[in-house]
């Protein structure tokens, strides 16, 4: 890769492919080379049945393994993996008609702006004061429209999430969440496309958020889990990220949500990336050709089982 291409809503600072490269040891000569050992490697694996993903991707993949190619090569199997063991996460939405619905009960926001670190910030905001538990799987399967266009296009060192949990019953959350498929959710999110949380905060003033937050804390490794803060306030998090990144809504000078909100629907609905997600579908595993069947011997009972997701 020689340069991050333009994107119409996310944006990059002239210097953050050299940067971001080198908080992981690597130059384009180094990462040209580890591009190329992760695509031969893709090639000899009889079990993947998508062999083509672009140059890009694998880069942005090694991104999020902080320059390592044999964990790359760990990423890529398990989320081809995990689109196979777990296709309810993975239902074709109708990307005109069913986003619209989605994000009515469900924000997820990726900032334009990256912070002076290289991060994404995102917002994520429950917008219904009685969810159902069909309106939470839609959620998941949103995020996973959204990480895919986001591996496909933003290049950061990581993730800083802020959850507006100011409008609902938290609660309410937890009865109505099914804490086997968040475990699944968490390990396709964070195994799976290998998103880098360096921070996670919630804003609510409920007295259940310490309950909220241990939940949590069962599906993440005791690393990331101690990124996981409450906070009262949208004024807590002008000490966690330039105020100026966020929206008009959050006091910020960015645009306001629902202008945010209708650039995304426009990106995520757009042919391009409807065209995307369809060939991206093709990127699962038959198991009859694989190896070694380890891996999928785990996942195929995590359904029962609370296991720690291992990230850095």
């Amino acid at each position: 890769m020689d340069n991050i291409p333009e994107h119409r809503i996310l944006k990059f600072k002239p210097n953050t492919l050299e940067e971001v490269r080198r908080m992981h040891s690597l130059d384009k000569k180094r990462m040209a080379e580890s591009v190329e050992v992760l695509e031969n490697w893709i090639k000899k694996q009889d079990h993947l049945m998508k062999k083509d993903f672009s140059r890009e991707y694998l880069e942005r993949t090694i991104i999020t393994c902080k320059g390592s190619v044999e964990r790359a090569k760990q990423q890529i199997d398990k989320m081809c993996t995990l689109r196979t063991l777990l296709p309810n996460f993975f239902t074709k939405l109708d990307l005109q008609t069913d986003l619209k619905a989605v994000t009515e009960k469900a924000l997820l926001l990726p900032l334009p702006k990256m912070t002076k670190n290289f991060e994404r910030i995102f917002i994520v905001k429950l917008n219904v004061k009685d969810l159902l538990p069909s309106d939470i799987i839609d959620y998941f399967r949103l995020s996973m429209v959204m990480v895919e266009c986001l591996k496909a296009h933003d290049y950061v060192n990581g993730f800083i999430v802020i959850n507006d949990y100011r409008e609902v019953n938290l609660m309410d959350v937890m009865t109505k969440m099914n804490l086997s498929e968040l475990q699944q959710f968490m390990t396709i999110l964070i195994e799976g496309y290998g998103a880098r949380l360096l921070g996670l905060y919630i804003i609510t003033t409920s007295k259940v958020v310490d309950l909220f937050i241990k939940t949590l804390k069962q599906f993440i490794k005791p690393k990331v889990a101690s990124r996981l803060h409450a906070i009262s306030s949208v004024e807590d998090i002008y000490a966690i990220v330039d105020k100026t990144i966020l929206p008009i809504d959050y006091g910020g000078e960015e645009k306001p949500v629902n202008e945010l909100i209708h650039d995304w629907l426009e990106e995520l609905g757009s042919e391009e990336h409807q065209d995307y997600m369809r060939m991206m579908s093709a990127a699962g595993t038959d198991e009859s050709r694989r190896k070694l069947d380890k891996f999928n011997e785990e996942y195929l009972g995590m359904a029962g089982t609370f296991r720690t997701i291992n990230v850095d």
